[in-house]
């Protein structure tokens, strides 16, 4: 066996090479740890969620590829992905999803209680969202509940609560997850048909762009009203101010429904996450 090829294998199946993934799950919970620290977030704390969102993005990417093994072979976009094309197996790539979950526990334990007792639901909804695209329109909803769980997280470890705070930029995280994700189905819709695999953007249909920019909507009224608890200034409200021109040109980019548009437009809220972020930087100046 090449030790190299296979680590290369393992690495594509945590998708490191495409770190959009890292960047969406990292953009909320950077928003919750300087919120909650008050721009001066804990380093050991910031160390700590840095790491696990990389570790756990990572087993969500292994634990996804293996719940759609028998699918990803009919679908253009994934046919090739390691678990796919056989180059993994199923058995190694429940070990490797084991261990990233290990590694991110063993991080966690370093900080209070609270956080490892939220840590143990956040590793559930993880372990548990590849399954629901099964049985459910609504796959969505559940990774943006299993994206923003680490802002209760970074709350809880950094000032020992779970404020109305937290819950309203969770909240948002919802919203946001379900207007990229339902761009990023736009993208396998024809595809997931086929297969049985189930999506908002098939649950949308027509209205799929029209719900996107709601929810983009949605995002933005309620990382406002996060502002305003925080008693946030025009620093804040300034990086949120570009968010509406992201969400608008993300509609321009998904205009004709196609492959290559629907996606451009879900990696463009990298930069819909990280104006929002940039406000917060340039506010707690």
């Amino acid at each position: 066996m090449n030790i190299a090829v296979k680590l290369k294998d393992y690495a594509m199946l945590m998708r490191l090479h495409r770190p959009i993934g890292i960047l969406l799950l990292g953009w909320p919970t950077l928003w919750a740890l300087w919120i909650a620290g008050q721009g001066r977030p804990d380093l050991r704390v910031f160390i700590v969620f840095v790491l696990g969102v990389v570790l756990m993005r990572s087993a969500g990417c292994v634990i996804n590829d293996y719940a759609d093994r028998d699918f990803d072979p009919h679908v253009e976009r994934t046919r090739d992905r390691p678990i796919a094309a056989g180059r993994v197996s199923p058995r190694e790539a429940l070990t490797l999803f084991a261990v990233l979950c290990l590694i991110a526990l063993a991080l966690v334990l370093t900080l209070n209680r609270q956080t490892i007792l939220l840590s143990f639901a956040g590793a559930f909804l993880a372990a548990t969202y590849p399954f629901l695209k099964r049985y459910t329109h609504l796959p969505q909803f559940y990774l943006g509940i299993a994206f923003g769980w680490g802002i209760p997280m970074a709350f809880a470890a950094q000032t020992g609560g779970v404020p109305p705070l937290a819950w309203v930029l969770f909240a948002a995280n919802v919203c946001w997850s379900v207007a990229y994700d339902t761009a990023y189905a736009m993208v396998d819709r024809e595809d997931d048909l086929k297969v049985g695999v189930k999506s908002t953007a098939i649950l949308f249909g027509r209205f799929d762009r029209a719900m996107v920019f709601i929810f983009h909507i949605m995002t933005i009224v309620l990382l406002a009203l996060a502002g305003a608890l925080a008693s946030l200034g025009l620093g804040y409200y300034a990086g949120l101010m570009a968010a509406p021109g992201f969400a608008l040109y993300q509609q321009r980019l998904m205009r004709h429904r196609d492959r290559d548009g629907c996606f451009r437009a879900f990696l463009n809220n990298n930069w819909f996450g990280a104006a929002v972020f940039a406000g917060l930087l340039i506010d707690y100046l």
